[in-house]
């Protein structure tokens, strides 16, 4: 069994994580995934859509496809 000595300091400040490497490699390929980060308009878009939610200002699915036209 191999030892390893750890410094004290970096103990002290609680930045000490141990993780097996194969977790370790799952978690940096997360790392790879691009965050989504909205625009103004989106964000502006989505507060206006929460906003009718809370008014009940919102259709079924059945209502949508009624109001857009389509036939089933």
């Amino acid at each position: 069994m191999n030892t390893i000595t750890i410094p004290r300091k970096i103990v002290e400040k609680d930045d000490l994580i141990i993780v097996p490497r194969r977790e370790y490699e799952a978690l940096l390929s997360f790392k790879a995934i691009k965050e989504f980060n909205p625009t103004k308009a989106q964000k502006r878009a989505l507060a206006k859509a929460e906003e009718n939610f809370r008014k009940n200002k919102t259709l079924s699915y059945d209502e949508l496809v009624k109001k857009l036209g389509f036939r089933n």
